[in-house]
């Protein structure tokens, strides 16, 4: 999959879906030469052209030769200072205040499967699933190392590129911007697409064409944030949803990110990708190193559902870990949207022998079980159980559900803080802010300073006394606030820009002691609903809540552009009441149904309250449901029509089991679209179905949704 060719020094990274090469110019520079389909050798058949750059500075060995310039050559490494005046993916800043590097090819090793990465998440393979391409480059004056990491995986339509840099000089180098991935294009006929959004709004796609000088999106909240997601696609202005060249990238990261484009003088574009670099620094000693985080590229010249099924697959097999990674998951209801903060024992007891009535697999109680917690305003740090809410404890509630043959749930926030607990009387200097300075909030809460060891082993600790109960099956880790006052008490005060980063370290550290710790334990990601959900969570945690927006009719948006980049059963998705809680629509049972079938299924309401007419539709969606899950969860999905795209409000996804003899569609169509013509019962020719495809009929009712489900036969 990785071979070297010392006559042309050429890497070449390859599989049956791309081929990426890098070539060393010069014996010193190491430069993007091809990236896209598949190529049986790499002879430089349309390398570009050497025209005069006598504008653009020429390195100092080549003064006399104006058609070489690092202003144009496509460099897997940018820095400043030497004349590439394009976004540089590494700044450091010397003892001397220096901030010019001169890095140059020393060396490379391949290896079979691939290596971890320090302190950070990342895909993995055994050694007959993947090779990786170590490529180092080392400072012209002794003072660091960068050592560039390529994986290719067998079969996959992805690679993944990461960068550790490594100081080898006496004196401390300052890092002001490393990022892990510099990749540049010869063109920029691309439309760039990325996912825009806020809270109970994430995910929407937003496709322009890519625009001459620098474009960016990303944040600095200290999270992958519900305002951006860490995703950004290159597309063919001609591509579609199943046609066409696609590049994607996902970042592995759950903190402030940047992913920045520029198209410069030339024509050509710079992809820039990694740890947002305002508002970071990070002080690098003699011998230490620093390791950055990793993307995950994806080629595809099969439009952008090629490139989604890309990610789907790498990440369901190469990140997901534990003992759900390829189970499907349980049915479940939450008691939020139901009780909010006003449950008992017997209110739990009764949605437990309701759930268990309507076929649900899992009960889950939300916040407000503990502390003296009655509304937002206090107890978060004080996981201990509220008696005089639940006087038999958590081991009450969860012998209720248990009995009944459900699963039990519980919702930790371990994050975060609140002035009103015992936690912050004891710790205040636990609490991240800036002294002399009031601190700023966030429903009514502050953020612990997870960057610290103690406040890590706090939380793995009180997190865990609850968890050794056994009465525990699934957790539900939420994030409801960002990063202000981002200050450490007790750090040097030239160590304080890496807090933001050492909070996610910390974060990741603390995920994997209480992870491995309970590996029977079904963990979910939730940050105000799809605020962190990103690629490293999901190695953690094999599944995220989508959204605190409930609402079928938004959920379509939201779901479908989550799927860009990630497989749904990824995806929380709940059926909630009508009129929904966040917008106020209503919508039939049945289309709430529907949607939420597109992840990990459940219910954000008081079943208890239904009629009995209600109740049966519930169980007949479960029903339906389970015997869908392999299909949904296990399956391929397609987009087949999106509800970013056109003007008919209508909104298709297709599921294919793995034996591709099932396929689940689900079709839904707002005010003034259309209907659907019922297939139940015929029998169709594949081809036909591909060419000719479902016949839809004007229907006169508002949010409608459909299902047909195709079975193969002969």
């Amino acid at each position: 999959m990785i071979t070297f060719d010392k006559a042309t020094q050429v890497f070449h990274l390859k599989n049956d879906r791309y081929s990426y090469v890098i070539q060393i110019e010069r014996g010193k520079y190491l430069l993007h030469q091809y990236f896209g389909r598949p190529l049986h050798e790499f002879r430089g058949s349309a390398l570009r052209p050497a025209l005069d750059r006598a504008n653009s500075p020429q390195p100092a060995a080549y003064e006399n030769e104006r058609t070489f310039s690092l202003d144009v050559v496509p460099q897997e490494l940018s820095t400043n200072g030497h004349g590439d005046f394009r976004i540089p993916s590494l700044e450091v800043v010397l003892e001397d205040g220096t901030t010019v590097i001169e890095l140059w090819y020393e060396g490379y090793e391949i290896k079979k499967g691939k290596p971890a990465l320090e302190g950070l998440p990342a895909l993995y393979a055994k050694d007959d699933e993947a090779e990786t391409l170590e490529i180092t480059l080392s400072d012209t004056k002794g003072r660091m190392k960068a050592i560039l990491s390529y994986t290719v995986f067998e079969g996959d339509g992805v690679l993944t590129r990461s960068v550790r840099y490594v100081n080898t000089c006496k004196e401390a180098i300052r890092l002001e911007n490393a990022a892990s991935l510099s990749l540049d294009f010869p063109d920029h006929d691309f439309d760039r697409m990325s996912l825009y959004g806020g809270h109970a709004s994430e995910r929407n796609l937003e496709r322009i064409r890519l625009m001459r000088g620098v474009m960016e999106t990303g944040n600095t909240r200290g999270a992958s944030s519900h305002q951006q997601s860490p995703f950004l696609a290159l597309a063919r202005p001609a591509a579609g949803e199943l046609s066409g060249d696609v590049y994607g990238f996902s970042l592995v990261y759950s903190g402030s990110f940047r992913m920045a484009t520029e198209v410069e003088q030339f024509g050509t574009t710079r992809v820039v990708i990694g740890i947002n670099p305002d508002d970071f620094a990070w002080t690098l000693e003699p011998g230490e190193s620093f390791q950055t985080p990793e993307v995950v590229i994806s080629y595809s010249h099969d439009g952008l559902n090629g490139m989604s099924q890309a990610f789907h697959k790498a990440y369901r097999n190469h990140l997901l870990r534990g003992k759900y990674q390829h189970r499907v998951r349980p049915i479940l209801v939450n008691n939020w949207e139901a009780t909010y903060f006003d449950f008992d024992d017997e209110k739990l007891d009764n949605l437990a022998a309701c759930a268990a009535d309507l076929g649900m697999e899992l009960m889950v109680l939300d916040d407000g079980w503990f502390g003296h917690r009655n509304d937002d305003n206090s107890s978060l740090g004080d996981w201990k159980v509220n008696l005089k809410k639940l006087p038999h404890g958590l081991e009450g509630v969860a012998e209720s559900a248990h009995k009944r043959g459900l699963k039990f749930g519980l919702w930790f926030e371990p994050e975060m803080i609140s002035v009103d607990s015992d936690l912050y009387r004891a710790h205040p200097d636990w609490a991240l802010h800036v002294k002399d300075y009031p601190c700023s909030f966030g429903r009514h809460q502050l953020v612990l300073d997870v960057s610290r060891k103690d406040v890590q082993d706090y939380i793995v600790k009180s997190v865990s006394d609850i968890l050794a109960s056994g009465a525990i099956d699934y957790v539900k880790w939420d994030f409801n606030r960002h990063l202000t006052e981002a200050f450490s008490e007790g750090r040097a005060p030239e160590h304080q820009r890496e807090t933001k980063h050492r909070f996610i370290l910390g974060l990741y550290s603390v995920l994997e002691r209480i992870t491995q710790a309970f590996p029977d334990v079904l963990f979910e990601s939730c940050s105000g609903g799809g605020g962190r959900f990103d690629a490293a969570m999901l190695y953690y945690m094999p599944q995220t809540w989508t959204s605190d927006d409930t609402d079928a009719v938004q959920r379509q948006r939201i779901q479908t552009g989550t799927s860009y980049a990630f497989p749904p059963i990824t995806m929380g998705a709940h059926v909630s009441v009508t009129p929904n809680h966040q917008v106020g629509r209503v919508t039939p049972m049945q289309t709430r149904a529907f949607c939420a079938m597109m992840g990990c299924f459940g219910y954000e309401m008081d079943i208890t309250r239904m009629s009995d007419a209600e109740k049966q539709q519930v169980r007949d969606h479960i029903a339906l449901y389970k015997r869908l899950r392999p299909t949904i969860q296990l399956g391929t999905y397609t987009r087949l029509l999106s509800p970013f795209e056109g003007t008919k409000n209508e909104t298709a996804w297709m599921f294919t089991s793995e034996d591709e003899k099932e396929v689940a569609l689900f079709y839904f169509h707002d005010p003034d679209s259309t209907g659907a013509e019922t297939l139940v019962g015929k029998t169709f020719y594949g081809d036909e179905l591909m060419q000719e495809g479902i016949n839809i009929d004007k229907i006169n009712s508002d949010f409608t949704g459909y299902l047909w489900v195709l079975e193969k036969v002969g």
